[in-house]
């Protein structure tokens, strides 16, 4: 899942004469902090699940690979973006140790607000649906120990298709225009009843965009770099339906940015990120999970805030 939910187009411009270098902003969206607590497993077994997401962010800092920002009037993001995921955990059996199960996500931007300070003639952005998440995972059941669960975890195979809205004419866009894929191992370990620590470790591969944005002038391609991105929590809890706890996100482009099958240099993304957060568990079917993220150390895009509300339900 893309954290942010928006694909970062390439910024590039003039400013009162003055040309600006071109700066990267190539990675699509990923999962940044979406995931925190208790994520190695889901929280009530087998069946169908619904997830629904909200999410804040707000940038008025857009930086450079040395992490300065972009010399431009203002450069004020803010977008929100509701996401949907739909899960299935089967009693499909992987050597009597783990179950199948398959992940759907769709993100849809419902409000886009960039100010360049000069009437968006330097960075121009849209709204709208996000590019389709679908993820086969097998989940591996929990290793118990004499107080309760110990340790659970489980492998997704992730895949981002080119569904969003895309333009060639927007330096941000919900969508991507290229197939991604994105792999991840999650994993919960139990300290005590009380006190856990989960991670979510991704790798993405990107695949060529075959239209890309006019910054790319003349290419006919441009392929963005791999990279490794993470969630990690821990939590307490209150009581037995109240946690408190740490989260964060932590993401490295370690690949250069190809256009025309040329590696480009400067380019490389990188960011991370932690915060407070909070879970309120109404029932073993029904979750709510708060968190805020500050973040720290950008290079090649936004560094803002992100705050997030995440409700998750089983039937």
């Amino acid at each position: 899942m893309k954290s942010t939910l928006i694909k970062h187009g390439f910024l590039a411009g003039t400013l009162l004469g003055v040309p600006l270098a071109a700066h990267a902003y190539d990675l699509p969206t990923v999962n940044l902090g979406m995931t925190s607590f208790l994520d190695g497993g889901l929280p009530a077994g087998p069946g169908w699940y619904a997830q629904t997401y909200f999410q804040n962010y707000d940038s008025n800092k857009l930086v450079d690979a040395n992490g300065q920002k972009l010399g431009l009037p203002k450069t004020d993001l803010n977008y929100q973006v509701l996401v949907e995921q739909i899960s299935y955990l089967s009693n499909i059996r992987v050597k009597d140790k783990a179950s199948l199960g398959i992940n759907f996500l769709i993100p849809f931007v419902s409000k886009m607000d960039m100010d360049d300070g000069l009437n968006n003639a330097a960075i121009k952005a849209q709204s709208g649906f996000g590019d389709i998440m679908i993820g086969p995972f097998i989940q591996f059941d929990p290793v118990m120990g004499a107080q309760g669960p110990k340790f659970v975890h489980r492998f997704e195979f992730q895949v981002n298709l080119p569904t969003g809205e895309y333009d060639q004419q927007k330096d941000i866009n919900p969508g991507n225009n290229a197939v991604s894929f994105d792999p991840y191992w999650a994993a919960t370990y139990w300290f005590n009843p009380k006190w856990t620590a989960s991670t979510r470790i991704h790798y993405l591969y990107n695949f060529k965009n075959d239209d890309p944005s006019y910054a790319f002038a003349g290419a006919n391609d441009m392929q963005a770099g791999q990279a490794i991105h993470a969630n990690f929590a821990t939590d307490y809890a209150i009581t037995e339906q109240f946690r408190l706890g740490l989260n964060g996100y932590w993401l490295k482009q370690v690949t250069d940015t190809e256009v025309d099958g040329e590696k480009v240099k400067g380019r490389r993304e990188q960011v991370w990120a932690i915060g407070p957060g909070a879970m309120y568990s109404f029932s073993k079917n029904d979750h709510l999970v708060a968190n805020a993220y500050f973040e720290q150390d950008a290079a090649n895009r936004p560094e803002g805030t992100r705050l997030q509300v995440r409700y998750v339900h089983h039937f």
